[in-house]
């Protein structure tokens, strides 16, 4: 089994909206036995909490559900999932200052963008501070870079539905 953890910084707007893209996407391909996922924040602030309204409702306009906590990253994400996706370089940057804490020096970090030619190094932006509209422009970000990300791994792993 593939696992896959999505990272923001707070777990309530991009990471849980991508973890809900993601796991669409691999059922609607017939892989979800091949596959887990979740998503998690590089800070403690909304520990427990539901994702933003406005992350659910943006995931049920395209017909998707959030079954989701928000939760910090923490030592044994680094030991067991297989890709770790950074929404932004000040996730990445957390994410890699924890793993030299944790001693997983050799574990590899993504940024969610960096699967599109012509994307990489740019940030999923967060939506937090803004309207509803912002919530959109990620998804459709999210949409593509996982649709990039799963043409990568199932090549990589030779998963074919």
């Amino acid at each position: 089994m593939i696992k896959v953890l999505f990272v923001c910084l707070g777990n309530i707007c991009r990471s849980p909206l991508a973890e809900a893209i993601f796991n669409h996407k691999i059922q609607a391909l017939g892989l979800s036995r091949s596959f887990k996922s979740d998503s998690a924040g590089t800070s403690d602030y909304h520990i427990g909490e539901l994702p933003d309204e406005r992350s659910i409702q943006c995931a049920q306009r395209k017909g998707l559900e959030i079954n989701h906590r928000g939760r910090q990253v923490n030592r044994t994400d680094f030991r067991d999932f297989d890709y770790i996706i950074a929404m932004d370089e000040s996730n990445l940057r957390n994410l890699q200052t924890m793993k030299s804490k944790y001693n997983y020096d050799d574990k590899e970090i993504f940024l969610m963008r960096d699967f599109v030619t012509g994307w990489e190094g740019l940030p999923v932006p967060d939506p937090y501070y803004g309207g509803e509209e912002g919530f959109d422009e990620i998804y459709q970000i999210l949409e593509v870079s996982i649709d990039s990300f799963l043409t990568k791994i199932k090549a990589e792993h030779q998963l074919y539905a």
